[in-house]
């Protein structure tokens, strides 16, 4: 796997914490962030850099705004 990559199942557990933090479920989106592969982390946090943001930052927003913003 390359450098920086993101593995589908990795992007989907992602997706599903980002969901599960928007409906208020903290031990989901746990459980979901848990199931993410140390490869795809780094890709995840690599991504998330080139943004200007980190993962407290996205998880605080989704919560506040229900991902809707």
């Amino acid at each position: 796997m390359s450098q920086n990559a993101i593995r589908p199942l990795a992007a989907t557990h992602f997706r599903e914490a980002l969901t599960a933090t928007a409906n208020g479920d903290p031990a989901l989106a746990l459980a979901a962030l848990m199931h993410i592969d140390p490869e795809s982390w780094a890709g995840i946090q690599h991504r998330l850099n080139q943004l200007g943001t980190d993962l407290l930052d996205v998880l605080a927003h989704t919560a506040a705004t229900g991902g809707t913003k």
